[in-house]
């Protein structure tokens, strides 16, 4: 049987990639998602900030974020409960740090402002004389929102494998691609299987360029960074309307959480595709910080762990056709813009895939921003032969 669409990799893009796709086919019969562990979202889409933050990114995510944070509360005014609630977002520092940081929408707040809204930083106003608040910023509950995508994606029919890891990619005469997977036990023991595809979306977050070079794609440059953070319970707890806080200079972050605090460095070290874990006395070391810059009494750690945020150069994510790879679709480099850009890149996605363009809603500016790479012999293909892509339907084609 060959599949109309193989989704590699089952975080928040490749599931709400899913999703869409099968609202816009009208069905999610002959789509397949492969996720290389034992359940989805086990790696960088469970250690999210789950701060949605308008004014975070360069002008294509913004875009993107706008767009997406829309949809997500839209779709949570169906449920029991929202997937996201407001959550101002503040950026603290000094006058040339707090400017580098503002983004249009945003605005300034002086030192009282700043202190009777985050009364920890009074203790150091030299560090900490100014700021600027996004009051549109969001919080989300991201297992929430992943779970949502999966049942919806499901519910239409998209079939969902874990333990299935992709070790092969070859195309095939007529158009179509034939996935090579393992399941679960190593190379040495793994029982092999082969799946027939007509599309292959490419969503496997820190392993996208592994799976690029198994199809022979081109390469996009793409880079996992390590990031690490913790919950942590504090001596005194934030009040409910206290916001998300980030140092000017991107030292460090830290907003409220249910058990007291998520604190993280917003460090972007080079990584290899891993299961990353936090070095030794990382989080130990950014208590102190935290407790030397500021008037918080970090009194425990609850949990803490590191996340790969995977980026192509510009930081722009890459969602389209390859134009070496004929039926091999990009959705990949969401960096640290994952979950606010899922919605509005998944539509995206869904679009190019079943239409062959994305519609007005986007802007071509950012429908170009995010044309994967391609090499200089390569030419560039709008949808491979034996998709329902229809070019004439209006909008941008990548």
């Amino acid at each position: 049987m060959c599949q109309e669409i193989v989704i590699i990799g089952g975080g928040i893009a490749g599931l709400s990639a899913a999703s869409e796709l099968a609202r816009v086919r009208g069905t999610g019969r002959g789509i397949l998602l492969l996720e290389a562990e034992e359940d989805v979202a086990r790696h960088t889409s469970s250690r999210s900030a789950q701060q949605l933050i308008p004014g975070y990114g360069p002008a294509p995510v913004l875009e993107l974020t706008r767009w997406s944070i829309d949809q997500i509360l839209r779709a949570g005014e169906e449920l029991a409960a929202p997937l996201a609630w407001p959550s101002a977002f503040v950026v603290a520092g000094r006058p040339e740090d707090v400017a580098a940081m503002t983004a249009p929408g945003m605005r300034s707040l002086n030192r009282d402002e700043l202190v009777e809204l985050c009364p920890e930083l009074a203790t150091n106003p030299e560090r900490y004389p100014v700021a600027a608040i996004d009051d549109s910023a969001v919080r989300t509950d991201a297992t929430a929102l992943v779970a949502w995508h999966r049942a919806r994606a499901e519910a239409a029919g998209v079939e969902i494998r874990t333990g299935a890891r992709v070790v092969g990619l070859t195309p095939q005469d007529g158009g179509t691609w034939v996935l090579d997977v393992a399941g679960p036990g190593g190379t040495a023991a793994r029982e092999e299987a082969a799946v027939r595809a007509r599309t292959v979306v490419n969503a496997a977050g820190a392993w996208a360029e592994q799976i690029g070079a198994l199809a022979g794609a081109t390469p996009q440059e793409l880079q996992p960074y390590r990031r690490t953070a913790a919950l942590v319970t504090l001596a005194e707890p934030f009040a409910p309307e206290h916001p998300m806080v980030d140092d000017a200079a991107q030292d460090w972050y830290y907003r409220p959480d249910t058990v007291g605090a998520m604190i993280s460095w917003g460090e972007a070290e080079p990584s290899d595709a891993c299961n990353a874990t936090p070095h030794e006395g990382a989080v130990a070391s950014l208590a102190e910080t935290l407790e030397r810059e500021t008037a918080l009494r970090i009194a425990g750690t609850v949990k803490e762990w590191t996340g790969l945020r995977t980026s192509r150069p510009g930081d722009v994510p890459v969602c389209g056709w390859d134009a070496a790879a004929p039926g091999f679709f990009w959705l990949a480099g969401q960096g640290g813009y994952g979950f606010q850009t899922s919605s509005a890149l998944a539509r995206a996605t869904a679009e190019l895939v079943v239409q062959g363009r994305v519609g007005w809603w986007l802007s071509a500016d950012t429908v170009e921003a995010l044309r994967p790479a391609a090499r200089d012999a390569d030419v560039v293909l709008r949808c491979p032969t034996g998709t329902d892509g229809n070019p004439a339907t209006g909008g941008a084609a990548l």
